[in-house]
């Protein structure tokens, strides 16, 4: 099998992924690698407290790998921090990684282009399939996740919160990519055929924030728009 490490968001997507993975026996996946908010210590994006991600993991039975990036990082700010974190995995000669991307070309080309110069190979298992039919075999698998961020371009605050089902599938506007591909919501995955037991948690407030539009017109740094966004907080139990 090839050694690799998995590129885990602690979302839904990523969970899928990692399972499609660990069926196939092609990989051997010796780390988790998450990108932390150093300031506020929570998953970039998603607005997960770092304990929990630690908790899927452990839950998972694969080490988690950390790598902190400040509030807003610049794109050169994000590649040479990137650059330090991956000659971790380089010097253990790990040469295999997996992204739970689904249709974002430009972003896939990116990863690659960049990981092939350190002679990283980047597969994605949930690459091209429809995202309808992806989610209900999601729920099928026994899965489950709840929604921990939504942007208001496309979600009010209603959603947020929720624990995705068929009602959540069926609600969401016909805008609205059925796995969040391109943005619209992000996840917690706390249960499903990959975790030995549920990740335990109470939820919390639920706050609106806004941030400025990134820099470069292609950023990969996570970063959203200027638009808003409302994060659930979901406290360790």
């Amino acid at each position: 099998m090839k050694k690799a490490y998995f590129n885990w968001s602690s979302g839904k997507d990523s969970a899928l992924a990692l399972y499609y993975a660990q069926e196939s026996n092609e990989f051997d996946i010796h780390y988790l690698f998450t990108s932390i908010n150093s300031a506020f210590n929570r998953v970039s994006m998603h607005g997960v407290r770092t304990e929990l991600v630690e908790q899927q993991a452990e839950n998972i039975g694969i080490p988690l790998v950390k790598m902190e990036l400040p509030e807003m990082p610049s794109m050169e700010d994000y590649e040479n921090i990137m650059l330090k974190q991956l000659q971790f995995f380089i010097d253990k000669d790990i040469k295999h990684t997996l992204f739970g991307d689904i249709f974002l070309e430009d972003l896939r080309k990116y990863r690659e282009d960049k990981l092939h110069t350190l002679g990283i190979e980047a597969h994605f298992p949930l690459w091209k399939k429809d995202t309808k039919t992806m989610i209900l075999e999601f729920l099928k698998l026994g899965f489950k996740t709840i929604v921990v961020c939504v942007n208001e371009q496309f979600l009010d605050k209603s959603f947020v919160g929720r624990i995705i089902d068929e009602e959540f599938i069926n609600d969401l506007p016909d805008n609205v990519d059925p796995c969040g591909e391109n943005g619209e919501f992000h996840t917690f995955i706390f249960d499903g055929p990959i975790f030995s037991k549920t990740v335990e948690f109470e939820i919390g407030e639920i706050v609106h924030k806004t941030y400025p539009k990134p820099k470069t017109e292609n950023s990969c740094t996570d970063n959203p728009s200027d638009y808003g966004f409302y994060f659930c907080d979901l406290i360790p139990k």
